[in-house]
């Protein structure tokens, strides 16, 4: 395949006319691991939010970062796996749509992690007062805001699916991303603008907010608990994102704006860094907003009670209840103020019990039971 009349070149969709069984093997497998493991982590946040939510316990906040491990799912579960198969095979066997979109898709989820980042510096972070007036408020703006993110973050990488084609190679053929000669004065002018606008200052300017705010919370605000916890939460993703993303920039504006190109195991691993950041998200999420953390173990306690209803009624240690925990602890301290027939009991405990167990209602007795006991006392 000729590159005489293109500026730049380079593979879209993942690497490919690998050589080596270990590459073609091993790449896949890390892959595989990264979105099992991530989509099950940012399935678990959008449960607790959405219980969150519904129980009146929502915010702004939350509603965004909701968003973000929604668009962590889609990387993982639409992107990484057209990685692996690309990997797999060496060549590409996706087909002419996915070629033209698979990198414009994932720069446009990417674009709108970055943005939606940022955009939680605007948010609160203290719950909504009641259920009603969470749902007034929250979405009348983030939804309008998400909308918006969503449209710059598709637009800005237009030509990621412009330049993208099919070239054949010997009996197969690969996907690549060629820039014509033509159109170089003004794609180099727009390389550097792009990650510069998509990526650079966003996270710079939030890691800068988060900063300065955490800062302010822990020595100057009365109450600071709760505001620099989620804070901080938001500082580490900010942080994260940035750091993970890097690599995958650099070496995108690198190839882009004609200088020599990077090594190839620099390439590899930054894409497997970029879903390796949106399977760190929720392992973030998990371990250090307090929210997260109690919906996890409620989770895992609803889970636990629905597998105890297929065990014998004998081994059932899941507490039941209609509504909330004090019913179930009421239930438990009335069973066990029961007494055994083989325990001590008080006097006039066990009298009551064993009139109660010696009580025989006839048929010509009063229907009335409370009568005749005062008449017995």
């Amino acid at each position: 395949m000729g590159t005489t009349n293109v500026s730049f070149f380079d593979f879209i969709g993942g690497v490919q006319l690998l050589q080596g069984e270990d590459t073609r093997t091993a790449i896949p497998v890390i892959l595989i691991g990264i979105c099992v493991s991530g989509a099950v982590g940012n399935l678990l946040v959008l449960l607790i939010f959405i219980r969150d939510f519904r129980s009146g316990r929502g915010s702004e906040v939350k509603a965004l970062l909701a968003s973000l491990a929604s668009t962590d799912l889609l990387i993982l579960l639409l992107c990484a796996p057209v990685r692996a198969v690309t990997y797999y095979k060496q060549t590409w066997t996706l087909g002419t749509f996915v070629c033209s979109t698979a990198d414009w898709f994932q720069h446009s989820c990417v674009v709108a992690k970055t943005f939606i980042l940022a955009v939680t510096t605007r948010a609160k972070h203290t719950l909504a007062p009641s259920a009603a007036a969470g749902p007034r408020r929250s979405p009348t703006w983030i939804h309008g805001a998400l909308a918006f993110i969503w449209i710059v973050a598709m637009l800005f990488p237009m030509p990621q699916m412009l330049f993208a084609s099919l070239v054949p190679h010997g009996s197969d053929v690969v996907c690549v991303s060629e820039m014509p000669a033509c159109a170089s004065n003004f794609m180099g002018l727009f390389y550097k603008i792009y990650p510069t606008t998509t990526f650079v200052v966003p996270v710079m300017s939030t890691v800068a907010y988060y900063t300065k705010t955490l800062h302010t919370a822990v020595n100057h605000a009365p109450s600071p608990q709760h505001q620099s916890k989620v804070t901080l939460v938001l500082l580490c993703l900010s942080g994260a994102l940035g750091l993970m993303l890097l690599p995958e920039w650099g070496t995108f504006t690198w190839i882009r704006l004609g200088y020599n190109k990077p090594p190839l195991g620099l390439i590899i691993f930054a894409q497997v860094l970029l879903y390796a950041c949106s399977a760190l998200s929720p392992v973030l999420l998990m371990t250090m907003y307090d929210d997260v953390r109690q919906g996890l173990v409620t989770i895992w306690f609803v889970a636990t009670c629905r597998r105890a209803k297929n065990v014998p009624a004998g081994n059932d240690k899941c507490p039941k209840t209609e509504g909330n925990g004090a019913e179930v602890q009421g239930a438990n301290a009335v069973a066990n103020a029961v007494p055994a027939e083989n325990e001590k009991t008080f006097p006039d405990v066990e009298h009551f019990w064993t009139g109660r167990r010696n009580t025989h209602v006839e048929e010509e007795q009063d229907p009335v039971p409370w009568e005749r006991e005062e008449k017995m006392l």
